[in-house]
């Protein structure tokens, strides 16, 4: 009998996943002693440690008490949910992480939905009881009661609860009792969540994930259902569809420490990664050559959301990027599609434009992030949600439900931001000295909203928000209410004009900055665009000024980050996106072209 147990791990975004799973790497002694490694082990692509969220889930396994147990760390943010509810087919039981100030939040609940429908047993963790403020009996009754509300069984009810600290390294079944190591949280995990199942009969495997080699190609992640799959055995793969096709095992791998290890068979229960198996997709089942049974098809989440992606035709274009042409692009976007499982792409009637469906804005600016950091140079176009129709014929759009906490005395203004955009309140009710709040607001309605409520507070706002469903069409969203600053000609602004020019509105641009004629250098304080010159100098002359030259003060220029530029732009601007530069632009460079654009659609 092989003693395993497969967790997932699921939380909010930065409420302790990852630095729990490095704290659990290190108990259980993975690393020798002369191996120095750093914080957030799993997080291990820039992105992820720099923005400090999980975007892709990964497994990772330790021995204690010659008890193997298979971690998943799941990502936490709703635009990856496509990720999580596929992880959650490998486990028998979740670890369930709440900070003990914030308590359950939206994205935990949507998780926690999925486990407990799966019938998975959980252990919770209240984590961070070493801040100030902290509640933690009040979060536990808080998770119990979110527990029943899902429908949990009594068997998931009896939940056994840990609180600690991960980061300082310590867990204890009584938060006012402090212990020196993870090890009882360990204990926990051995004495209640129950073993992998072994089940006799002939082998079934759901692929739930995918990796990428460029040596062997894709490789697909999953667990072992039932029977045993041997290294060179003749399997039937069962697709989706229901069409059956006959592969080999190549290669077996079962997850040891941080790696992997070649074995030549892998019995249920156990999670493993195969090779040398082609044409497979998530959900699909890996079966019995004779006799194939197929296990029942995983789910994945619609795109909500597409972006128009296209080559870097600026007048800048090739000065800083070494991919710049269409078929760069359209092989690194098709190659995207074989691990980014939510992500789709169509072709267009132009060969250079893609279309890219999405979870999110957040989903398709990691991907537009990547892109840029492997040396791409491309231009995306205004975020545009997905609508869909009725049997009736009736138009239909995604709604989110949005969670935001603030300070009291700005809530009033968040809630008439979020109203203006066609979001409903659904719940308000203090939360120590913040107030927390719930809409329902449509997906379009969150596109430049986090902005709006970031200023509106000062900063102080906590938003989050997840997909609930479709509803019937809300009607019209106001947009951006001012116009666009744009340059006249191709030169590095001076700083005598811009000074002249600041009450004209705020600038995106500093002095000396390359710019190109049709870029957009800043907002207009009034809603139509306006065409400026910022290259111009001061005339100078030989005669002596009687007084002196004024000093110019000049504003800083608004800094925009990739998410925000995306969420901001309008219908007829581009986001030009190179490795050093994210800029503005408007569609068609030219002036007179685009007046004569806007007569024909009037």
């Amino acid at each position: 009998m092989q003693n395993i147990r497969n967790i997932a791990i699921i939380a909010h975004v930065d409420h302790g996943k990852t630095t729990l799973v490095d704290k659990i790497i290190h108990a259980s002694k993975l690393f020798d002693e002369h191996q120095q490694f750093d914080d957030l082990i799993l997080d291990n692509n820039d992105l992820e440690r720099e923005r400090g969220i999980t975007i892709v889930s990964k497994n990772v396994s330790v021995r204690y008490k010659d008890v193997k147990i298979n971690i998943i760390d799941t990502p936490g943010h709703a635009d990856f949910g496509g990720e999580v509810e596929r992880v959650l087919k490998m486990a028998d039981g979740v670890l369930l992480l709440v900070d003990a100030f914030e308590g359950a939040m939206p994205q935990t609940r949507f998780v926690l939905g999925k486990a407990i429908d799966l019938g998975l047993k959980p252990i919770v963790v209240v984590n961070k009881v070493d801040k100030e403020n902290c509640r933690p009996d009040e979060v536990h009754e808080q998770v119990f009661d979110l527990m029943f509300n899902l429908g949990a069984t009594e068997d998931q009810l009896d939940f056994v609860t840990l609180y600690g600290s991960s980061k300082q390294g310590w867990m204890s079944t009584d938060w006012k009792v402090k212990t020196d190591s993870i090890i009882p949280l360990l204990d926990a995990v051995v004495a209640s969540i129950p073993a992998a199942p072994q089940l006799e009969g002939t082998p079934q495997m759901q692929v739930t994930s995918l990796d990428y080699s460029s040596f062997v190609g894709r490789i697909a992640i999953g667990r072992v259902h039932r029977g045993t799959l041997k290294e060179g055995a003749n399997m039937s793969l069962i697709k989706r569809d229901g069409t059956i096709k006959k592969v080999k095992i190549k290669e077996l791998q079962v997850f040891e420490g941080l790696g992997r290890n070649k074995v030549s068979e892998v019995s249920s229960g156990e999670i493993c990664a195969v090779t040398g198996i082609e044409g497979f997709d998530i959900g699909d089942t890996l079966a019995d050559a004779e006799n194939p049974e197929a296990l029942a098809v995983i789910s994945i989440d619609e795109p909500t959301m597409n972006m128009l992606f296209t080559i870097n035709n600026s007048p800048f274009f090739g000065k800083e990027g070494k991919f710049v042409t269409s078929r760069h692009l359209r092989d690194r976007l098709f190659k995207e599609t074989e691990k980014n499982l939510a992500l789709r792409v169509k072709e267009t009637d132009r060969e250079d434009t893609f279309l890219v469906y999405g979870r999110g804005i957040l989903h398709l600016s990691v991907l537009i992030e990547t892109m840029r950091r492997e040396g791409f140079e491309l231009q995306v176009g205004q975020p545009q949600v997905l609508f869909r129709e009725d049997e009736d014929g009736n138009r239909l759009e995604p709604i989110e439900h949005l969670v935001v906490d603030v300070p009291e005395e700005t809530a009033g203004k968040v809630i008439e931001l979020v109203t203006m955009r066609k979001g409903e309140l659904t719940i308000m009710e203090p939360k120590g000295d913040l107030q927390h709040l719930e809409f329902n607001i449509p997906a379009r309605g969150l596109i430049g909203l986090r902005n709006n409520v970031l200023t509106a507070t000062a900063g102080e706002a906590i938003m989050n928000h997840r997909f609930s469903a479709y509803e019937p069409y809300k009607g019209v969203i106001p947009g951006r209410i001012s116009g666009s600053l744009i340059s006249m000609d191709t030169g590095a602004g001076t700083a005598y004009t811009i000074d002249k020019m600041q009450d004209r509105g705020e600038f995106f641009v500093d002095p000396g900055e390359e710019v190109y004629a049709g870029q957009v250098i800043g907002e207009h304080t009034r809603p139509n665009d306006l065409t400026i010159n910022i290259q111009k100098g001061k005339k100078l002359t030989n005669m002596r000024a009687s007084g002196t030259d004024d000093n110019v003060k000049i504003v800083p220029k608004r800094q925009f980050s990739l998410e925000e530029a995306m969420e901001y732009i309008q219908k007829d601007e581009y986001l030009e996106v190179t490795p050093k530069s994210v800029r503005m632009r408007k569609i068609l460079l030219d002036e007179n072209e685009r007046l004569r654009s806007a007569k024909k659609a009037d």
